[in-house]
């Protein structure tokens, strides 16, 4: 099982002005303590639940691009795009050029999006959850046009028109950059995971919780008739000891998880300062998951 990082605050005690700096080394910091993984999240207002709405937040593809500048290894993605931020088209270019820019280390994670405030607060539409589904189901089928050489010409859905899907330059992965389909709905985000996603991530509170998703996956697999092994496995950790820096009781929580097939578990320091933490945690974490193997 890897060990990957995920940057959800920036509310570093020097402001806006040292982000920069602090980003470049937490990227450095993560490829030291091989990390395999470094997401930040696609907000425009921070969650209510992480503090408070009015909290710093950067936008996801630029600090990605940043971050795509001052890495070499580790892939890059965000966790996740809501659907409604960007029209699927742009979001396809945008996540081509990451892709082309880092080298061929571009995740496209993307779910049904769900923060309203942010969407009322920018005047960003955002329809009811059906329809926000099947949006997402349109754009997953629009980055795939997008991404395949030989089918470029329109594109015709519910909600979106494309005369063209025309991308030049095409994306350095191979055969395109990676789907990450996000979130734990067992009606229909498992189902979207089954019939177009490369990778998914849960957001689980216990081993039980992630078994009970993977079993639903695993019928959508059969369903579709997609192979369930072929899918990658992720999820965000949680827990109290990570966010405490509790190295052996991080140890005895994450064991488990460990036979569930899960390629990488996601952490998410809980502070503006995310380059110290690497150090202190992560890169320890990493060593320990590898004995766990």
């Amino acid at each position: 099982m890897r060990v990957g990082v995920h940057i959800n605050r920036f509310d570093h005690a020097g402001g806006g002005a040292v982000l920069g700096a602090e980003l470049a080394a937490a990227g450095a910091a993560a490829e030291a303590a091989g990390v395999s993984w470094l997401s930040v999240m696609d907000h425009y207002f921070q969650m209510e639940f992480n503090d408070r709405a009015e909290d710093p937040m950067l936008e996801a593809y630029t600090t990605l691009g940043f971050l795509a500048g001052h890495t070499s290894t580790v892939r890059l993605g965000a966790l996740v795009t809501g659907v409604t931020y960007r029209h699927p088209g742009l979001l396809a270019k945008i996540a081509t050029t990451l892709d082309v820019l880092s080298g061929g280390r571009a995740t496209l994670g993307i779910g049904a999006a769900w923060y309203d405030r942010e969407h009322q607060g920018l005047g960003v539409p955002y329809p009811s959850t059906a329809e926000r589904f099947e949006r997402l189901e349109e754009t997953l089928r629009i980055c795939l046009q997008m991404w395949d050489p030989e089918a470029n010409g329109p594109f015709e859905g519910k909600h979106y028109r494309l005369a063209e899907t025309l991308c030049v330059p095409a994306p350095v992965s191979s055969p395109r950059p990676e789907i990450m389909i996000g979130g734990g709905g067992e009606q229909k985000t498992l189902r979207l995971v089954a019939r177009y996603a490369d990778a998914c991530n849960l957001i689980v509170s216990s081993p039980e919780q992630a078994r009970h998703k993977f079993d639903v996956l695993r019928r959508h697999c059969d369903t579709e008739g997609r192979d369930y092994d072929a899918i990658r496995k992720t999820i965000v950790y949680t827990g109290e000891p990570a966010t405490h820096g509790d190295l052996d009781a991080f140890t005895q929580d994450i064991t488990g998880y460990t036979k569930l097939g899960i390629d990488t578990v996601i952490l998410g320091p809980r502070t503006g300062e995310p380059a110290g933490w690497i150090e202190r945690f992560a890169g320890p974490t990493v060593q320990r998951m590898a004995g766990l193997d």
